[in-house]
């Protein structure tokens, strides 16, 4: 299965975060876009996510909450990490001079077929092994 767009951690934020409603309603129609359509996060962008929605937005998502949001993301496909994406990892590492954790992100949309991804990233407009970082806002 292969999917065309990935969505990177800061989008699922800004879809909780009610700082800048015009970014959160850009964020939620992506989100929407991704749960009737074909994407992928990873289950790094979830914890990445869990942990910036109880720790750093303001108010705080309750925890009870976030699982709802959790149980609510379970129709988007969920690549797991393992050896062989960190090691691919490395290699965008080695290539592209990224930080890790963003190289990880781009071998797991990598390794699910992605083309794009969503992300408010620095990054954004760069490709990577034929992975295109698209930034919404």
């Amino acid at each position: 299965m292969s999917a065309a767009e990935f969505l990177d951690t800061n989008i699922l934020v800004y879809s909780y975060d009610t700082v800048d409603l015009r970014k959160q309603r850009i964020a939620r129609d992506l989100v929407d876009r991704a749960l009737d359509g074909d994407f992928v996060i990873s289950t790094q962008v979830l914890c990445e996510f869990a942990s910036a929605v109880l720790h750093k937005i303001a108010p705080p998502i309750t925890p009870t909450d976030l699982i709802r949001v959790l149980d609510s993301l379970g129709p988007i496909r969920t690549i797991a990490p393992d050896a062989g994406m960190v090691r691919r990892a490395v290699e965008v590492r080695d290539r592209y001079g990224l930080r890790f954790y963003d190289c990880l992100i781009i071998a797991a949309a990598e390794r699910a077929g992605c083309k794009k991804i969503w992300s408010e990233d620095p990054y954004a407009g760069q490709e990577y092994f034929g992975i295109t970082v698209q930034n919404p806002f």
